[in-house]
């Protein structure tokens, strides 16, 4: 499974995206991730909106195995139900 998190600095909701793919790459075997900042990158929500198909308002943006999931909360939701992650 690989994940990519588009987000930028600053951003909580895109650390904690970035530290839950960290936590996932330490405990699962088939698991990884890349985060892509999207201010280095010079990638624009017009660009993000291409990629993710419908209007982005938020950041992070996540897709699993290139499939959109959504921003932070969904991602939490996707890892709990399908990848075992228990919240603390």
């Amino acid at each position: 499974m690989f994940v990519v998190i588009f987000g930028r600095p600053a951003c909580p909701f895109c650390v904690r995206a970035k530290e839950l793919a960290e936590k996932l790459k330490e405990e699962r075997d088939d698991f990884n991730y890349r985060y892509v900042d999207i201010h280095a990158e010079g990638i624009s929500k017009a660009d993000l909106e291409k990629t993710v198909g419908k209007p982005v308002e938020t950041v992070p943006q996540i897709f699993v195995d290139q499939d959109h999931v959504g921003g932070f909360t969904e991602f939490e939701a996707y890892a709990k139900e399908n990848l075992g992650l228990y919240s603390e």
